[in-house]
């Protein structure tokens, strides 16, 4: 698995991750921890895809 598809499955599980923390936020849980968790996760797979694409030039 290369780079570039790592950061598209890091951003695919924190967007996952993101809608149910935001769900949980709304509902009775523990939403705040995931949402944060899932938005960091979208923002570590845009970094990894960035700078992947970025390297293969």
């Amino acid at each position: 698995m290369n780079n570039s598809s790592m950061g598209v499955v890091l951003m695919s599980v924190g967007a996952v991750a993101t809608v149910a923390g935001a769900l949980m936020y709304v509902l009775p849980g523990p939403g705040l921890p995931v949402l944060l968790a899932g938005l960091a996760l979208m923002a570590a797979g845009a970094v990894i895809r960035v700078f992947s694409s970025r390297a293969g030039r």
